[in-house]
């Protein structure tokens, strides 16, 4: 939509949204909630009221929309009314969904590596490696330039990741390896994984593709993505005695309890792990009947 023909209640709202310096995927997400809810209203939204927002919320369920729907379309109101409107009443009565929380998807070690080596050419095996080799997420593996790579150091920067923190990340020498071999094929020149258009750097959307791919090519049959990667990295670290806060700061998580996720799927760990019925289990072999 051109400047001209946005309305000033949009504007006013891009504007309070720049202001507090929302991701633009975030900014792009809430003015399509609201943009839904105008056409659900069939009138401006700032004419709403609390049952109209109600009304929608119950529209949303009675379709069958999952619980991040719900919840960012609570994430959208709230802002839209409490800091666009300043009609701070109607977002008293909004609350988020419960979701219930699922254990992550992780591949094995062999796994990962059939999944790397299945890779649709050597950019997408560089990009996939990050993942797994440092933990990044695929929003910040294509926002990668050639200088985040500090070969020096031995760490990769990642910038203004979620939450718009800056942090450091492991550089392994297996991976500096690959990320050396692909800037000597590639020579890029910016962006690290530049896009089809080398002004541009990959989407997540292609990141993601190749992922897949990767996955079917290597014969893997569980739900696969950049993500699982990630979540393989953290597992396998935990699973290696690393300080569940060391692996905290590499993942860049607010809270600890994110990463603490990963001691439910670390199955080496829990195998480690002794059994309360192993300590007992000579009494009852001497507590068995005769035969």
């Amino acid at each position: 939509m051109t400047d001209e023909a946005m309305s000033p209640l949009r504007r006013r709202m891009i504007e309070d949204m720049t202001i507090r310096k929302l991701a633009p995927k975030t900014q792009q997400g809430y003015v399509r909630t609201i943009k839904s809810f105008a056409v659900f209203l069939g009138r401006s939204p700032d004419t709403a009221s609390f049952e109209d927002v109600r009304r929608f919320q119950l529209y949303l369920a009675a379709n069958g929309a999952d619980t991040p729907t719900p919840n960012h379309t609570v994430s959208a109101l709230r802002f839209f009314f409490r800091v666009t409107l300043k009609r701070y009443a109607i977002v008293e009565h909004t609350t988020f969904i419960h979701e219930p929380r699922k254990l992550p998807v992780v591949l094995s070690p062999e796994e990962v590596a059939r999944l790397l080596n299945a890779a649709p050419g050597l950019k997408y095996k560089a990009a996939l490696s990050v993942a797994y080799g440092a933990g990044l997420r695929a929003a910040e593996i294509v926002s990668l330039t050639v200088s985040d790579v500090d070969s020096k150091r031995m760490v990769i920067r990642v910038e203004q990741g979620k939450g718009h923190k800056d942090r450091n990340v492991m550089l392994s020498a297996s991976l500096l390896e690959l990320l050396r071999a692909w800037w000597r094929a590639a020579r890029p020149q910016g962006w690290l994984f530049p896009g089809r258009d080398p002004a541009q750097p990959m989407t997540t959307r292609q990141l993601n593709r190749a992922c897949h791919a990767a996955a079917e090519a290597a014969g893997i049959e569980k739900n696969v993505s950049p993500h699982t990667l990630r979540h393989s990295f953290a597992t396998h670290l935990l699973e290696q005695n690393v300080d569940v806060r060391v692996i905290q700061v590499l993942l860049g998580h607010a809270k600890l309890d994110s990463t603490a996720l990963y001691t439910r799927v670390a199955t080496k760990t829990i195998q480690q792990v002794m059994s309360p019925l192993e300590h007992i289990a000579l009494k009852l072999r001497e507590l068995r009947p005769p035969g």
